[in-house]
């Protein structure tokens, strides 16, 4: 198969004392995800997206939230592994769309820097990075966050 699409999701609640990662990108918030890792919902769902679509699990197969080894870890650095195994199966990007839903903090003018850093570690074009913003249920009233990706892949 030349062309393999993947889905990914990822959510995490909101809470005070967490910095907010978010693409990669330290976002300024008086909130963060709370999560295992730096819990940036971008990439894990784009680390989802890429495992789902070479049919190898997700990021809990990979990176589980039970190692010491992934405790605060950065989530550039899951990506990367993640680009590597996809690399491994024979595949590289074409392209992702991908979606945050949260009411606060405005991220649209943090979009290209989270762009950038994405197309950095995928070595692929900021062209091929899509990000949009929007809220939702919980997620819009403050007391989480929420992404989704879309991933095309092809065969190397």
């Amino acid at each position: 198969m030349n062309n393999r699409i993947g889905f990914g999701i990822d959510f995490h609640q909101l809470v005070a004392g967490r910095d907010l990662w978010l693409g990669g990108i330290k976002i300024p918030f008086e909130k963060g995800a709370l999560g295992h890792s730096d819990a940036d919902v971008l990439l894990h769902a784009i680390c989802d997206a890429m495992l789902g679509a070479v049919c190898l699990g997700d990021i809990g197969v990979h990176f589980p939230d039970t190692s010491e080894e992934f405790k605060n870890i950065d989530s550039k650095i899951l990506l990367k592994k993640t680009f590597e195994l996809i690399g491994a199966e024979g595949y590289e990007i074409i392209n992702i769309d991908s979606s945050v839903c949260l009411e606060a903090p405005k991220i649209k003018t943090f979009i290209p820097q989270m762009q950038q850093a994405i197309a950095d570690i995928l070595k692929t074009a900021v062209k091929n990075i899509s990000i949009k913003a929007t809220t939702a249920g919980f997620v819009g009233r403050g007391e989480g966050i929420v992404a989704y990706a879309t991933v095309l892949l092809q065969k190397i």
